[in-house]
């Protein structure tokens, strides 16, 4: 399997301003590498919408980032604006991934329906929005886990099946 590189970006005002630990972050890291893949960038953003756009189109222009998992801003506060974010640079939406992570983290509690996070894909690289707590984390990223590279896989045109 080749190197592949992912950018983990924490999105929260409180892990941004120092009064909170990236404990969301920190798991979503090691849980990339744990799947194959190199942790290229951490980042921590603030929840402002033109940050995280920018920082999106950023990595996935970057070569060989084929990766960006985010973690927090995908509830409902009013400063929760990754979603948005993400659909403002994605090209194309994968719409069952964010599903069946929300179906396996309402198996665990009711409020997983009000989590709305992204996954799609900006040129070659795959974008994942993981909401931000490392319980949640956790779960969801179990879930993706087993398709990861398959789909990256895909969107570098390797579509035949093994």
């Amino acid at each position: 399997m080749t190197d592949r590189k992912a950018v983990v970006i924490t999105v929260s005002d409180g892990v941004h301003s120092g009064s909170r630990e990236d404990k969301s972050g920190d798991l979503l890291a090691q849980l990339v590498e744990t799947a194959g893949f190199t942790v290229a960038e951490r980042e921590v953003l603030p929840d402002v919408q033109a940050m995280l756009v920018a920082a999106f189109q950023r990595h996935a222009a970057t070569p060989g980032v084929d990766l960006v998992v985010t973690t927090g801003g995908t509830g409902l506060g009013p400063r929760d604006v990754t979603p948005e974010a993400t659909l403002g640079v994605i090209e194309r939406q994968i719409p069952g991934m964010a599903e069946a992570m929300r179906a396996k983290s309402i198996e665990k509690t009711p409020l997983a329906m009000t989590s709305r996070q992204v996954v799609g894909v900006r040129g070659t690289t795959l974008i994942v929005n993981f909401p931000g707590s490392p319980k949640a984390v956790a779960q969801c990223f179990e879930v993706v886990e087993p398709v990861l590279h398959h789909v990256i896989d895909l969107i570098h045109g390797n579509t035949e099946h093994k």
